[in-house]
């Protein structure tokens, strides 16, 4: 269920010199999606591609091939297509054409490059647990990086906020399109993400505060704080929307950015992206999450993926992984070059 902006139409009964009551008892509700997307696919010419080599996506590889593409998709993938009229033909004799890439863990457009502070804007580093935030608020379209990731073939993103907090905010997918405004990159219907973070990061940025958490403990506790309040907030509104389908007069709870976050992680709704590096503390992380019924997504970096590969698999929890990354900390110190091929072996979702 996307974020849904409900606006409340209601018929109050004023009676001279008493106070207007806050209770509504009939309710009409119009559903608006804020920051919604504006993605249009860009104008485009039927194009066919002869003599490729090409890489289908689903392990096979086609030799000689052909490719059509028309108003933006393929249309067909073969090895004696015919174009159609009016369609550029391209010889790609001794080239690869692959499926578009999809980067699953991107800080494009919320840490530009050039690298300067005044749009340094991937971690609200204010408070343990910025939920509240969303990454597409700072995504700036237009950073130089886009144009890199596109000529290397990236063709969609997942942009994920910093690690420095418990919980970091919303992540958003977008396409890898030219354009002025995030909402027209914004990949329609994809579903909200939120970044989480265990390990080194939150507990140094916070201590190094003098305020919790300090520790992996307070890290911990941290997250528990926020679930308890979200499974509350939850029910309160879950409570006054049921009552207002039964005809019912109902107080209207208050509405709060961060708790709005976190209870649509509950319902299923927004998919949790967990920086983690230790098994361990993945595995705590699991046990949390079942504490309080929501799903983990994927790990992400998840350097000790290896060693609790079969629970990943268990779990149905994919591990977004470098691929030989490692060492350069403490948590990252027991990294192996083998931890893709381990998890994908044990039948884990394993992301490169």
């Amino acid at each position: 269920m996307k974020n849904l902006l409900v606006i409340v139409l209601a018929s109050l009964l004023i009676v001279a010199c008493e106070k207007p009551t806050t209770k509504v008892k009939e309710a009409k509700t119009v559903a608006i999606e804020p920051f919604a997307s504006t993605y249009q696919p860009m104008a485009s010419t039927p194009t066919l591609f002869k003599n490729a080599t090409i890489l289908i996506g689903n392990g096979e590889r086609l030799d000689n091939g052909s490719l059509l593409i028309s108003d933006n998709k393929i249309i067909a993938v073969g090895t004696d297509l015919t174009a159609p009229d009016g369609a550029v033909v391209i010889d790609a004799k001794g080239r690869w054409i692959t499926p578009g890439l999809i980067d699953n863990h991107s800080h494009l457009g919320v840490y530009p490059s050039p690298s300067v502070k005044s749009t340094s804007d991937g971690n609200e580093m204010t408070t343990p647990d910025t939920a509240n935030v969303w990454a597409e608020h700072s995504v700036w379209p237009q950073d130089p990086g886009f144009n890199l990731a596109r000529a290397g073939g990236v063709t969609s993103l997942q942009i994920l906020p910093g690690s420095g907090n418990l919980i970091g905010g919303r992540g958003v997918v977008l396409k890898n399109v030219p354009s002025t405004s995030m909402m027209a990159m914004k990949f329609p219907d994809a579903p909200h993400s939120l970044k989480m973070a265990c390990g080194e990061n939150p507990k140094r940025v916070y201590g190094d505060k003098g305020i919790s958490p300090a520790t992996r403990m307070g890290n911990m506790a941290g997250y528990r704080k926020s679930w308890i309040e979200a499974t509350a907030y939850r029910e309160q509104w879950d409570q006054y929307n049921g009552d207002l389908a039964q005809g019912k007069e109902a107080d209207k709870p208050v509405r709060d950015l961060r708790l709005d976050t976190l209870a649509e992680v509950l319902r299923g709704n927004i998919r949790i992206h967990n920086h983690c590096y230790r098994a361990d503390e993945m595995l705590q992380m699991i046990a949390l999450s079942k504490e309080f019924g929501y799903k983990i997504a994927s790990f992400h970096h998840a350097i000790e993926a290896y060693k609790m590969a079969e629970e990943l698999a268990k779990e149905d929890i994919c591990s977004s992984m470098w691929s030989d990354w490692w060492g350069f900390k403490l948590e990252a110190f027991d990294g192996i070059k083998e931890n893709i091929a381990m998890v994908d072996k044990a039948g884990a979702c394993a992301i490169v």
